[in-house]
């Protein structure tokens, strides 16, 4: 299932829980619609989008986490699959975007905080980090949010950066995809393409 990457040397991958938005920002920036839905959990396999002139792909990993309608286990199998292909391909990457709901991250986060459990969210970011992927949180729904300073400076406390957020906006990026208002994450990828010499990739974002 996940192995319809296209042959292409290198990758922006976007991974999150299900219903963020990853798809929406992968219409985004490719103008192409993908096989998205209401529910959770729709994308199941990996959606690609790439370009063999710039030898280059764009990819949106299934949702992982609760997902109404899906049993415990295929959610597990899920999330195994994920974290094979990070590995996998982790030296193709040349960032990952971890996507969250900028309105409900924070709640998701604490009620799957204990002493033997890390969240989804904090864990995939830390995953991508030791893999060697520079990484990218793209808080999205930020339209929704009130108290958005306040929001992103407990984002960054969980993720285990010191606040304030702003210090952090190669990493830190409040978007809304829906509205087209991805300006934080555009400035924070190409930052990364740059560091990376993929000038030639700046124009897709």
């Amino acid at each position: 299932m996940f192995e319809n990457r296209p042959d292409r040397e290198h990758e922006v991958v976007f991974v999150g829980r299900s219903n963020v938005g990853k798809s929406t920002l992968m219409r985004h920036y490719t103008g192409h619609s993908f096989d998205t839905g209401g529910k959770p959990g729709v994308t199941r396999s990996p959606n690609h989008y790439d370009w063999a002139s710039e030898d280059f792909v764009l990819t949106d990993l299934p949702g992982f986490g609760f997902m109404s309608g899906v049993e415990a286990d295929r959610r597990e199998a899920i999330k195994d699959d994920i974290v094979h292909y990070l590995e996998d391909h982790a030296d193709n990457f040349l960032a990952g975007v971890v996507v969250v709901d900028g309105k409900s991250v924070i709640d998701i986060i604490d009620r799957h905080s204990g002493p033997d459990s890390i969240p989804y969210d904090v864990e995939m970011f830390h995953f991508l980090q030791e893999l060697g992927v520079p990484t990218i949180v793209a808080v999205n729904k930020m339209d929704k949010v009130d108290d958005r300073d306040e929001r992103l400076n407990d984002l960054c406390d969980r993720l285990g950066l010191y606040p304030p957020w702003k210090q952090w906006q190669d990493v830190i990026a409040p978007i809304c995809a829906k509205k087209g208002n991805t300006k934080a994450l555009d400035e924070a990828i190409r930052s990364v393409l740059h560091d990376q010499q993929r000038d030639d990739l700046l124009k897709f974002f």
